[in-house]
């Protein structure tokens, strides 16, 4: 089932980032002091809030090693649904 998650995630990261929310208990809350963070993620970095959260608990809340190369990935990804967006937008035009 956390396989499934985590593809799902990469075609969807809003969706997942509100269901894990929503069913998550205390999953989203426990990582960030503040739900700021986690809105401000929803709307700008999906993955990275998702990926963060993920590091922050499989580390026991000290993220260190290849947990950073992950968060890393995990914004480039980001980035890259961002200009992948913007290329198809200008493409269609």
């Amino acid at each position: 089932m956390g396989c499934l998650l985590a593809i799902f995630a990469l075609f969807a990261p809003r969706v997942v980032l509100l269901l894990v929310w929503l069913l998550g208990g205390s999953y989203m809350s426990s990582p960030f002091s503040t739900w700021l963070w986690p809105l401000l993620g929803f709307f700008f970095l999906p993955l990275t809030t998702l990926v963060y959260a993920f590091c922050w608990h499989q580390s026991g809340g000290a993220i260190s090693g290849g947990w950073i190369v992950l968060i890393v990935v995990a914004v480039l990804v980001d980035l890259g649904m961002f200009g992948g967006g913007a290329k198809a937008s200008r493409r269609s035009e």
